[in-house]
């Protein structure tokens, strides 16, 4: 519907050979436009950025080194907010981001699986991207066509085609995130249900990845299952018995307090202790969504 709105970007980039443009006949969504560029593309790398990310100037010569290694079949970057200064919400997204980046994907970079490239910085080998495409294209979930959740995807195909995927911290990509609460949970129950749609997949990657990446992927789901069922078993304490559980209570607000701290001594930004407050939003709001994504996978 917004077509003419690219008229003059056309216009001024029609001209340079640099610049391939693809029109569509109607939005059919990421996947599809993703992969009708890719078959026309004849690059040995393709580079996915999304339409409101903006790329440091080095980006691609670091990615590009990274995939010089003809085992790495995707690399990603690291992702910052670029409107971080515009809310208290959007403030705790860039952090969140950082410790996801430095915490999660570096760590599993150690070991050759990064275990989703995302969608805002990442470069794919394109010969490995094409003997993937018919997979990734036909991707359905009880017997419907999944349309969300393509980075993730994405790279769990790399992994079970045997090819390593890295993280490059010096390759820096900023976008844009949900400056409100509706956006950012929306965004939020996207990746719920892609997570744990992609993580039946990964399970059967396990066998052949190193032990800590087992590790990993049994914790980030069983984590959430563990700190629900400390909440359900507090509240029903306070109901049955009217006395508050301290015991929980304060051994949630140490792990944040932990975790929080070795995040600002690593970044060297006292501003990660305020991260503390994504805990409320953690308990509150995304447990709860999480219940609700694993209820609505379909």
């Amino acid at each position: 519907a917004n077509r003419d709105a690219l008229v003059g970007v056309h216009e001024e980039y029609a001209g340079d050979p640099r610049f391939n443009f693809i029109a569509l006949p109607k939005n059919v969504g990421k996947r599809k436009a993703q992969i009708a560029a890719i078959r026309r593309s004849c690059g040995d790398l393709v580079l996915n950025v999304d339409s409101d990310t903006i790329l440091a100037p080095d980006v691609i010569t670091r990615l590009a080194l990274k995939m010089q290694d003809q085992a790495v079949g995707a690399a990603m970057g690291q992702l910052a907010a670029s409107n971080r200064s515009e809310t208290w919400l959007t403030r705790l997204i860039d952090m969140e981001y950082w410790l996801a980046c430095n915490e999660e994907r570096a760590a599993q970079a150690r070991f050759g699986a990064v275990m989703c490239c995302c969608g805002p910085c990442a470069m794919y080998r394109r010969s490995a991207l094409v003997s993937l495409l018919d997979q990734y294209e036909t991707q359905r979930f009880r017997g419907k066509p999944s349309d969300f959740g393509e980075d993730r995807h994405l790279t769990i195909l790399m992994l079970k085609a045997g090819f390593r995927t890295e993280y490059v911290p010096e390759a820096v990509a900023a976008t844009v995130v949900p400056n409100s609460m509706g956006p950012y949970l929306r965004q939020q129950l996207r990746w719920a249900r892609s997570t744990f749609r992609d993580t039946l997949l990964a399970f059967q990657l396990l066998r052949g990845l190193n032990i800590y990446l087992t590790l990993d992927v049994i914790g980030q789901n069983i984590g959430p299952l563990l700190l629900s069922l400390s909440i359900l078993a507090g509240l029903a304490q306070f109901v049955t018995t009217g006395t508050v559980p301290w015991t929980a209570c304060l051994m949630i607000a140490a792990m944040t307090i932990v975790r929080c701290s070795v995040a600002a001594f690593r970044a060297r930004q006292l501003r990660f202790l305020g991260f503390s407050l994504h805990t409320l939003i953690n308990i509150f709001l995304l447990l709860p969504l999480k219940a609700y994504a694993l209820c609505t996978l379909s």
